[in-house]
């Protein structure tokens, strides 16, 4: 008896030392695989964790149209985790946010958020996420040594940067790198284009959500596949594009093998993870236009972390989404590193130590002159957009023909859609 009240004691000494632990929530969280913010998404959920008797375990999803696949049939399925990372804009509006999202329109925290982020993640009179990461923008990126080395200067024009890719060229180096491994990377300099498609053409996005406007029939729209295949046709790509990955992209932009990357700022926590002392040699420009007058940055929306509304544990999502975009919580964000963009959230104190990638980003922000990606303003985008950007990209077809393509595929999405006007 003695023996089986001392075991007891004992037992209940431990239960009581780890009572907090035992009361512990558990949140799963549905994130990208291979995220290069997944350190500072990490320091956040240390410090949340360190806070609050809740833990937060991952579930990792492929990127591009296998894990939008994956989430779709899960949401089928009833199937949700308790946190979901997904792309804002017109990817998120079709799964049908009313319907399997949390509304977070009435939270505290929801003030704190920039208005033009909360209108990517909206549907209806609700808002449905929070901004993930700093706000991307598409250009390209270059490497200064190179541009230094053979006394370039900036463009603010494509006459300027193709006169540069000749120079880089015949000093027997890859002028512009591409990553048709990963054919979503092909997109980036069609994508990165709108910016001037819209100072061309300010009603496109009005007019080709209402079919009203085409790629093919646009003279400025077109311009986004015939700048991919130039670069193709004057041989300023490395060889095997369609061997090299998107991390064989990053590591030849930061050793100098290649000078330009078309790309997004979102690769900068890749390339600092893999080649920190590589990020002082790196810069960022806008895609140039025909006129140096209207040269400007197009900007991704963030990727957004939202509640699956068969989540059996939306309270305790709630408190890590007012958490994440607290001070404290971008604190924590900001611990690893300096960010790489701006934030879609009001009032937050940048620290010291921003890439000079990021300096030359916000620039453009600071002078207002962006324009949001085209799948921000319109529920429009084909999915099969990579393939035919690298078709463009190897010379498989013209850009009339690439464009053509790219109009069918985007019908399929739009009736899809029930968008009035197809």
């Amino acid at each position: 008896m003695r023996r089986k009240l001392i075991v007891l004691a004992v037992m209940a000494a431990i239960a009581a030392a780890s009572g907090f632990a035992a009361d512990r929530q558990k949140l799963v969280w549905l994130q990208w695989t291979n995220e290069p913010q997944q350190k500072a998404i990490d320091a956040v959920v240390a410090a949340f964790q360190a806070k609050y008797p809740i833990d937060i375990e991952f579930e990792f999803k492929p990127g591009s149209s296998e894990g939008e696949n994956l989430v779709k049939t899960r949401i089928a399925a009833n199937d949700m985790p308790d946190l979901l990372t997904y792309n804002s804009g017109s990817l998120f509006q079709v799964l049908n946010l009313e319907k399997n999202f949390v509304d977070l329109s009435n939270e505290p925290f929801a003030s704190k958020l920039l208005d033009s982020f909360k209108s990517v993640v909206s549907a209806g009179k609700g808002f449905y996420a929070i901004p993930y990461q700093p706000i991307p923008a598409g250009g390209i990126l270059y490497n200064k040594k190179v541009y230094a080395e053979l006394g370039l200067k900036v463009p603010k024009t494509w006459k300027e940067f193709t006169a540069n890719c000749d120079k880089i060229k015949a000093a027997g180096k890859v002028a512009v790198i591409v990553s048709y491994k990963d054919d979503w990377t092909a997109q980036l300099l069609f994508l990165a284009d709108y910016y001037n498609l819209q100072a061309a053409y300010p009603k496109f996005a009005q007019d080709y959500t209402a079919n009203k406007a085409k790629f093919a029939t646009t003279p400025a729209a077109l311009r986004g596949f015939e700048k991919i295949q130039e670069m193709f046709t004057k041989g300023y790509i490395n060889k095997d594009p369609m061997a090299t990955t998107y991390d064989n992209a990053q590591a030849m932009l930061a050793n100098g093998e290649g000078a330009h990357y078309p790309m997004a700022t979102w690769v900068l926590a890749s390339i600092n993870q893999n080649f920190p002392d590589k990020m002082k040699d790196i810069g960022f420009f806008a895609q140039p236009g025909d006129s140096a007058d209207k040269n400007g940055v197009t900007l991704w929306m963030p990727t957004n972390i939202s509640i699956p509304k068969t989540s059996k544990k939306i309270d305790a999502a709630k408190k890590f989404l007012d958490f994440f975009v607290s001070a404290e919580g971008l604190a924590a964000y900001m611990s690893v590193g300096a960010p790489d963009g701006a934030f879609a959230i009001k009032n937050v104190k940048m620290p010291e130590g921003l890439f000079p990638a990021t300096k030359d980003a916000i620039t453009y922000i600071n002078a207002n002159k962006t324009a949001p990606a085209l799948e921000f303003l319109s529920p429009v985008k084909g999915p099969n957009l990579p393939q035919i950007c690298v078709e463009a990209g190897m010379g498989l077809k013209t850009p009339a023909e690439c464009a053509a393509e790219y109009d069918r595929d985007v019908e399929k999405q739009a009736k899809q859609l029930m968008l009035p006007g197809w």
